[in-house]
């Protein structure tokens, strides 16, 4: 699904009993609130957000990482700590755009899981994530007690 459909099938202007209908699928932890659809939009417009700033990222992490291979091998004169120098500085630089793909994925993952309604629940176990756990951090996909039994394996 593309992100901008992902979003239009959230926004609040064009169906806001669509919108609200969806949001009251959401399951919510013991004690919170239920999820308004205020909330939800807010949180797929951070999303979306996101997404556009993570894109640019990417594509500024990727040039700087092209120029860095095809400039490898220049250093016919260079010496080894020169070489080491080089080959560090591509390998932060390779890290760096892994994160930041890693991220952007995540980042859609969130905004798919918004349309599809399966946004608050758990991916393991089903239950809820927990409100305040993804206002906090959108991406998050399990509940804290499946994140930890992930963690300890």
């Amino acid at each position: 699904m593309a992100i901008n459909d992902a979003l239009s099938a959230i926004d609040v202007s064009t169906d806001t009993k669509e919108l609200a209908k969806m949001v009251r699928g959401l399951p919510v932890r013991d004690g919170e609130k239920a999820w308004t659809a205020r909330e939800v939009k807010d949180i797929a417009e951070e999303l979306t957000s996101d997404i556009d700033r993570l894109t640019s990222e990417l594509a500024a992490a990727d040039a700087e990482l092209s120029d860095l291979l095809r400039n490898s091998g220049d250093g016919a004169g260079d010496d080894q700590a020169d070489s080491g120098s080089s080959a560090l500085e591509r390998e932060q630089e390779l890290t760096l755009v892994n994160n930041t793909r890693d991220l952007l994925s995540q980042t859609q993952r969130a905004l798919a899981r918004i349309s599809h309604g399966t946004f608050a629940a758990c991916e393991s176990c089903g239950r809820a994530v927990g409100k305040a756990r993804l206002q906090a951090f959108p991406r998050a996909s399990l509940c804290v007690e499946c994140k930890q039994r992930e963690e300890r394996r």
